[in-house]
Protein backbone atom coordinates (compact mmCIF):
# COMPACT_ATOMS: atom_id res chain seq x y z
CA UNK A 1 0.00 0.00 0.00
CA UNK A 2 2.89 2.40 0.78
CA UNK A 3 4.37 1.91 -2.68
CA UNK A 4 0.95 2.40 -4.26
CA UNK A 5 0.37 5.64 -2.34
CA UNK A 6 3.83 6.87 -3.25
CA UNK A 7 3.20 6.15 -6.92
CA UNK A 8 0.05 8.29 -6.78
CA UNK A 9 1.22 11.17 -4.59
CA UNK A 10 4.86 11.52 -5.73
CA UNK A 11 4.04 12.95 -9.19
CA UNK A 12 1.76 15.52 -7.54
CA UNK A 13 4.33 16.52 -4.91
CA UNK A 14 7.23 16.66 -7.36
CA UNK A 15 5.31 18.48 -10.09
CA UNK A 16 4.00 21.05 -7.61
CA UNK A 17 7.48 21.46 -6.11
CA UNK A 18 8.98 22.08 -9.55
CA UNK A 19 6.53 24.92 -10.17
CA UNK A 20 7.10 26.34 -6.68
CA UNK A 21 10.90 26.24 -6.95
CA UNK A 22 10.75 27.60 -10.51
CA UNK A 23 9.19 30.85 -9.26
CA UNK A 24 11.20 31.05 -6.04
CA UNK A 25 14.45 30.95 -8.00
CA UNK A 26 13.34 34.03 -9.92
CA UNK A 27 12.80 32.24 -13.23
CA UNK A 28 9.97 33.68 -15.30
CA UNK A 29 6.82 31.57 -15.64
CA UNK A 30 4.17 32.98 -18.03
CA UNK A 31 1.16 31.93 -15.96
CA UNK A 32 -1.36 33.78 -18.09
CA UNK A 33 -0.16 32.12 -21.29
CA UNK A 34 0.09 28.67 -19.70
CA UNK A 35 -3.35 28.94 -18.11
CA UNK A 36 -4.94 30.02 -21.39
CA UNK A 37 -3.18 27.23 -23.29
CA UNK A 38 -4.29 24.64 -20.74
CA UNK A 39 -7.89 25.80 -20.51
CA UNK A 40 -8.46 26.64 -24.17
CA UNK A 41 -6.46 23.91 -25.92
CA UNK A 42 -5.07 21.15 -23.71
CA UNK A 43 -8.03 20.49 -21.41
CA UNK A 44 -10.65 20.39 -24.21
CA UNK A 45 -8.41 17.97 -26.13
CA UNK A 46 -7.88 15.91 -22.97
CA UNK A 47 -11.64 15.63 -22.43
CA UNK A 48 -12.30 14.44 -25.99
CA UNK A 49 -9.25 12.16 -25.98
CA UNK A 50 -10.17 10.39 -22.75
CA UNK A 51 -13.86 10.02 -23.53
CA UNK A 52 -13.08 8.60 -26.97
CA UNK A 53 -10.84 5.89 -25.48
CA UNK A 54 -12.49 4.69 -22.28
CA UNK A 55 -15.67 2.71 -21.83
CA UNK A 56 -17.77 4.32 -19.13
CA UNK A 57 -21.51 3.97 -18.73
CA UNK A 58 -23.27 7.32 -19.22
CA UNK A 59 -25.41 6.47 -16.19
CA UNK A 60 -22.32 6.33 -13.98
CA UNK A 61 -20.92 9.57 -15.44
CA UNK A 62 -24.25 11.23 -14.71
CA UNK A 63 -24.17 9.85 -11.17
CA UNK A 64 -20.74 11.36 -10.50
CA UNK A 65 -21.92 14.69 -11.90
CA UNK A 66 -25.08 14.55 -9.77
CA UNK A 67 -23.05 13.75 -6.67
CA UNK A 68 -20.82 16.77 -7.37
CA UNK A 69 -23.92 18.95 -7.70
CA UNK A 70 -25.31 17.66 -4.39
CA UNK A 71 -22.01 18.40 -2.67
CA UNK A 72 -22.13 21.94 -4.03
CA UNK A 73 -25.66 22.45 -2.67
CA UNK A 74 -24.74 20.94 0.68
CA UNK A 75 -21.65 23.10 1.01
CA UNK A 76 -23.66 26.17 0.00
CA UNK A 77 -26.13 25.61 2.84
CA UNK A 78 -23.43 24.69 5.36
CA UNK A 79 -21.19 27.60 4.37
CA UNK A 80 -24.02 30.11 4.52
CA UNK A 81 -25.07 28.98 8.00
CA UNK A 82 -21.50 29.10 9.33
CA UNK A 83 -20.68 32.51 7.87
CA UNK A 84 -23.92 33.97 9.24
CA UNK A 85 -23.23 32.38 12.64
CA UNK A 86 -19.85 34.13 12.83
CA UNK A 87 -21.34 37.35 11.40
CA UNK A 88 -19.22 37.22 8.25
CA UNK A 89 -20.32 38.33 4.79
CA UNK A 90 -21.17 35.07 2.98
CA UNK A 91 -20.23 36.29 -0.52
CA UNK A 92 -16.60 36.72 0.59
CA UNK A 93 -16.20 33.09 1.66
CA UNK A 94 -18.81 30.93 -0.07
CA UNK A 95 -17.01 30.63 -3.44
CA UNK A 96 -13.91 29.21 -1.72
CA UNK A 97 -16.07 26.58 -0.04
CA UNK A 98 -18.12 25.77 -3.12
CA UNK A 99 -15.49 25.44 -5.83
CA UNK A 100 -12.68 22.94 -5.16
CA UNK A 101 -9.50 22.48 -7.14
CA UNK A 102 -10.73 19.38 -8.94
CA UNK A 103 -8.95 20.44 -12.11
CA UNK A 104 -5.27 21.14 -11.38
CA UNK A 105 -5.17 18.66 -8.51
CA UNK A 106 -8.26 16.47 -8.80
CA UNK A 107 -7.82 15.29 -12.39
CA UNK A 108 -4.23 14.04 -12.02
CA UNK A 109 -5.01 12.49 -8.64
CA UNK A 110 -7.93 10.48 -10.05
CA UNK A 111 -5.83 9.51 -13.06
CA UNK A 112 -3.00 8.13 -10.92
CA UNK A 113 -5.43 6.47 -8.50
CA UNK A 114 -7.88 4.83 -10.94
CA UNK A 115 -6.33 5.14 -14.39
CA UNK A 116 -8.06 6.56 -17.44
CA UNK A 117 -11.47 5.42 -16.20
CA UNK A 118 -10.92 7.46 -13.05
CA UNK A 119 -9.88 10.44 -15.14
CA UNK A 120 -12.99 10.15 -17.30
CA UNK A 121 -15.22 10.03 -14.20
CA UNK A 122 -13.32 12.94 -12.64
CA UNK A 123 -14.07 15.03 -15.70
CA UNK A 124 -17.77 14.84 -14.80
CA UNK A 125 -17.08 16.56 -11.46
CA UNK A 126 -14.74 19.01 -13.17
CA UNK A 127 -17.45 20.08 -15.61
CA UNK A 128 -19.94 20.65 -12.77
CA UNK A 129 -17.35 22.86 -11.09
CA UNK A 130 -16.65 24.77 -14.32
CA UNK A 131 -20.34 25.37 -15.04
CA UNK A 132 -21.11 26.45 -11.48
CA UNK A 133 -18.04 28.69 -11.23
CA UNK A 134 -18.91 30.70 -14.33
CA UNK A 135 -22.57 31.02 -13.31
CA UNK A 136 -23.15 30.80 -9.55
CA UNK A 137 -19.58 31.83 -8.70
CA UNK A 138 -19.62 35.03 -10.70
CA UNK A 139 -23.19 35.69 -9.57
CA UNK A 140 -22.06 35.56 -5.93
CA UNK A 141 -19.04 37.85 -6.17
CA UNK A 142 -19.94 40.26 -8.96
CA UNK A 143 -21.30 43.64 -8.04
CA UNK A 144 -22.72 44.90 -11.32
CA UNK A 145 -22.42 42.30 -14.09
CA UNK A 146 -25.70 41.11 -15.59
CA UNK A 147 -26.91 37.70 -16.62
CA UNK A 148 -25.75 38.19 -20.21
CA UNK A 149 -22.17 38.88 -19.10
CA UNK A 150 -22.11 35.82 -16.84
CA UNK A 151 -23.40 33.42 -19.42
CA UNK A 152 -21.26 35.12 -22.04
CA UNK A 153 -18.17 34.20 -20.01
CA UNK A 154 -19.40 30.62 -19.80
CA UNK A 155 -20.10 30.44 -23.53
CA UNK A 156 -16.48 31.38 -24.26
CA UNK A 157 -15.09 28.31 -22.47
CA UNK A 158 -13.91 25.67 -24.99
CA UNK A 159 -14.11 22.98 -22.30
CA UNK A 160 -17.89 23.31 -22.40
CA UNK A 161 -18.06 22.42 -26.08
CA UNK A 162 -15.46 19.69 -25.64
CA UNK A 163 -17.62 18.10 -22.97
CA UNK A 164 -20.69 18.22 -25.21
CA UNK A 165 -18.70 16.53 -27.99
CA UNK A 166 -17.33 13.97 -25.53
CA UNK A 167 -20.82 13.10 -24.27
CA UNK A 168 -22.02 12.65 -27.85
CA UNK A 169 -19.09 10.33 -28.57
CA UNK A 170 -19.82 8.41 -25.38
CA UNK A 171 -23.55 8.02 -26.03
CA UNK A 172 -23.18 7.07 -29.69
CA UNK A 173 -20.03 4.95 -29.21
CA UNK A 174 -18.47 6.81 -32.15
CA UNK A 175 -14.69 6.45 -32.61
CA UNK A 176 -12.58 9.41 -33.66
CA UNK A 177 -10.78 9.31 -37.01
CA UNK A 178 -7.18 8.24 -36.46
CA UNK A 179 -5.72 11.62 -37.46
CA UNK A 180 -8.04 13.46 -35.05
CA UNK A 181 -7.51 10.94 -32.27
CA UNK A 182 -3.72 11.31 -32.54
CA UNK A 183 -4.05 15.11 -32.54
CA UNK A 184 -6.19 15.37 -29.41
CA UNK A 185 -4.03 12.76 -27.67
CA UNK A 186 -0.92 14.84 -28.38
CA UNK A 187 -2.41 18.21 -27.40
CA UNK A 188 -4.24 16.83 -24.38
CA UNK A 189 -1.03 15.25 -23.12
CA UNK A 190 0.41 18.50 -21.81
CA UNK A 191 -2.68 19.44 -19.77
CA UNK A 192 -2.01 17.51 -16.56
CA UNK A 193 1.78 18.20 -16.26
CA UNK A 194 1.19 21.93 -16.73
CA UNK A 195 -1.78 21.87 -14.33
CA UNK A 196 0.42 20.43 -11.59
CA UNK A 197 3.32 22.81 -12.22
CA UNK A 198 1.02 25.83 -12.39
CA UNK A 199 -0.43 24.85 -9.02
CA UNK A 200 3.07 25.10 -7.53
CA UNK A 201 3.68 28.43 -9.29
CA UNK A 202 0.43 29.86 -7.94
CA UNK A 203 1.16 28.70 -4.39
CA UNK A 204 4.57 30.38 -4.53
CA UNK A 205 3.00 33.71 -5.48
CA UNK A 206 0.24 33.77 -2.86
CA UNK A 207 0.63 35.31 0.59
CA UNK A 208 -0.84 34.09 3.86
CA UNK A 209 -2.98 36.38 6.04
CA UNK A 210 -5.67 35.76 8.70
CA UNK A 211 -4.37 32.20 9.02
CA UNK A 212 -6.72 31.09 11.83
CA UNK A 213 -9.86 31.88 9.87
CA UNK A 214 -8.27 30.49 6.71
CA UNK A 215 -7.46 27.27 8.56
CA UNK A 216 -11.05 26.89 9.74
CA UNK A 217 -12.50 27.33 6.28
CA UNK A 218 -9.79 25.11 4.79
CA UNK A 219 -10.71 22.25 7.12
CA UNK A 220 -14.36 22.76 6.24
CA UNK A 221 -13.56 22.68 2.51
CA UNK A 222 -11.45 19.50 2.63
CA UNK A 223 -12.96 17.47 5.47
CA UNK A 224 -16.50 18.76 5.01
CA UNK A 225 -16.25 18.13 1.29
CA UNK A 226 -15.05 14.60 1.92
CA UNK A 227 -18.01 13.80 4.19
CA UNK A 228 -20.52 15.45 1.86
CA UNK A 229 -18.96 13.69 -1.12
CA UNK A 230 -19.32 10.28 0.50
CA UNK A 231 -22.91 10.99 1.54
CA UNK A 232 -23.86 12.31 -1.91
CA UNK A 233 -22.18 9.40 -3.71
CA UNK A 234 -24.02 6.86 -1.56
CA UNK A 235 -27.28 8.73 -2.03
CA UNK A 236 -27.09 8.45 -5.83
CA UNK A 237 -25.96 4.83 -5.63
CA UNK A 238 -22.32 5.11 -6.75
CA UNK A 239 -19.99 2.19 -6.13
CA UNK A 240 -16.41 1.16 -6.87
CA UNK A 241 -14.22 3.60 -8.77
CA UNK A 242 -17.10 6.05 -9.23
CA UNK A 243 -17.56 6.29 -5.46
CA UNK A 244 -13.82 6.80 -4.94
CA UNK A 245 -13.62 9.51 -7.61
CA UNK A 246 -16.67 11.35 -6.23
CA UNK A 247 -15.16 11.42 -2.73
CA UNK A 248 -11.70 12.47 -3.92
CA UNK A 249 -13.05 15.28 -6.09
CA UNK A 250 -15.27 16.53 -3.26
CA UNK A 251 -12.29 16.64 -0.87
CA UNK A 252 -10.12 18.87 -3.06
CA UNK A 253 -8.76 22.15 -1.62
CA UNK A 254 -9.89 25.66 -2.56
CA UNK A 255 -9.49 26.32 -6.28
CA UNK A 256 -7.00 29.01 -7.24
CA UNK A 257 -9.62 30.55 -9.54
CA UNK A 258 -11.45 31.70 -6.39
CA UNK A 259 -8.52 33.98 -5.63
CA UNK A 260 -8.72 35.47 -9.11
CA UNK A 261 -12.44 36.12 -8.66
CA UNK A 262 -11.88 37.67 -5.23
CA UNK A 263 -9.10 39.85 -6.62
CA UNK A 264 -11.20 41.02 -9.55
CA UNK A 265 -14.26 41.88 -7.46
CA UNK A 266 -12.43 42.94 -4.26
CA UNK A 267 -13.84 40.18 -2.07
CA UNK A 268 -11.07 39.88 0.55
CA UNK A 269 -8.53 38.43 -1.90
CA UNK A 270 -5.75 38.06 0.69
CA UNK A 271 -7.93 35.91 2.93
CA UNK A 272 -8.95 33.81 -0.07
CA UNK A 273 -5.26 33.42 -0.93
CA UNK A 274 -4.70 32.15 2.60
CA UNK A 275 -7.49 29.60 2.15
CA UNK A 276 -5.95 28.40 -1.10
CA UNK A 277 -2.54 27.93 0.55
CA UNK A 278 -3.70 26.30 3.78
CA UNK A 279 -6.36 24.10 2.20
CA UNK A 280 -3.80 22.77 -0.27
CA UNK A 281 -1.44 21.89 2.59
CA UNK A 282 -4.32 20.27 4.48
CA UNK A 283 -5.25 18.30 1.37
CA UNK A 284 -1.71 16.99 0.92
CA UNK A 285 -1.85 15.74 4.52
CA UNK A 286 -5.35 14.24 4.27
CA UNK A 287 -5.16 12.75 0.77
CA UNK A 288 -2.80 9.84 1.55
CA UNK A 289 -5.19 8.72 4.31
CA UNK A 290 -8.20 9.18 2.06
CA UNK A 291 -6.50 7.26 -0.74
CA UNK A 292 -5.96 4.28 1.58
CA UNK A 293 -9.72 4.22 2.09
CA UNK A 294 -10.82 4.63 -1.54
CA UNK A 295 -8.17 2.70 -3.47
CA UNK A 296 -9.66 -0.74 -2.58
CA UNK A 297 -12.88 0.43 -4.27
CA UNK A 298 -11.21 0.21 -7.66
CA UNK A 299 -9.94 -3.33 -7.18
Amino acid sequence: MIAELLAIMAPLFIGTAIGYIWVRTGTDYPSDFVTRAVMNIATPCLIVSVMARVEVEPRIMGGVALAAGLVLVGMLVLGYLITRWFKLEPVNYLPSLLFPNNGNLGLPLCLFAFGETGLALALASFMVMMLSTFTLGIMLVSRAEGVNERFGALAKQPVLYAMVLAVVLLLTDTPLPLWLGNTVDLLGGFAIPLMIMTLGVSLARLKLVAWKRSLGFSLLRVLGGMVLGYGAARLVGLEGEALGVAVLQAAMPVAIFNYLLALRYDRRPQEVAGMVLISTLVAFIVLPILLMLVLPLGQ
